[in-house]
């Protein structure tokens, strides 16, 4: 790895040091002041975003939401709002199983499930019980609702930047658990070394891949 790729990282992060900060505190608030329904719909974001594209996710969300569809019971008024996200008919089963773990005496309880003082037993927690939710949709879900800043988001933007860096050889072709948390410990160390903040190099490094700072 050359001395000036690292140097351009810094440049860049530096950039986009505002906005980070920016959207981290957004989702702070989340954890902070939002309701029930807010958590989940953030928890739903991230049960539709694998192979699909982040901006086309987020927009099927809201329009359940909007719909009030996000906590009816039937999976084929949700599937019917997935426009543009790929398999759409497992995902919306996906989000009715989630509702339905959620839901504690009538009422969405996703609070009651997290651990803010242990995000990382809150991550096992979900990654066992939420069907569809592997390591990194827990760890994005944590992170979007202010929690898990030392949580690696691993998608194909994170882990093609860290080949890039010589943090990790090549992209696996599968993620186990102890895969995942080994490449989280390179990735944290490798943030370490470098002086940007965990949740900033997450952001910037999607950014490279991505071109924009989203969710």
């Amino acid at each position: 790895m050359r001395r000036d790729e690292i140097e351009q990282l810094k440049e860049l992060h530096m950039k986009l040091k505002d906005v980070i900060e920016a959207k981290l505190k957004e989702f702070d608030q989340i954890w902070l002041n939002a309701d029930e329904e807010r958590l989940f719909e953030e928890l739903v974001f991230c049960l539709l975003t694998p192979q699909s594209r982040a901006r086309s996710c987020w927009a099927a969300v809201e329009r359940l939401s909007s719909m009030g569809k996000l906590l009816c019971p039937a999976q084929d008024g949700i599937r019917n709002e997935l426009t543009g996200v790929r398999f759409s008919n497992q995902k919306a089963e996906y989000i009715c199983r989630a509702r339905e773990l959620f839901t504690l005496d009538g009422r969405l309880s996703v609070r009651a499930h997290i651990d803010p003082e242990n995000t990382f037993q809150t991550r096992e927690w979900l990654v066992k019980n939420v069907k569809g939710m592997g390591y990194k949709e827990a760890s994005h879900f944590l992170r979007n609702i202010g929690l898990g800043r030392d949580l690696a988001i691993l998608d194909r933007h994170i882990l093609k930047s860290l080949v890039r860096f010589g943090v990790i050889p090549d992209i696996p072709k599968s993620l186990s658990r102890s895969r995942y948390l080994k490449i989280e410990a390179s990735m944290s160390d490798f943030a370490r070394s470098i002086s940007i903040p965990m949740p900033h190099l997450d952001m910037v490094l999607w950014y490279m891949g991505a071109g924009e700072v989203f969710k």
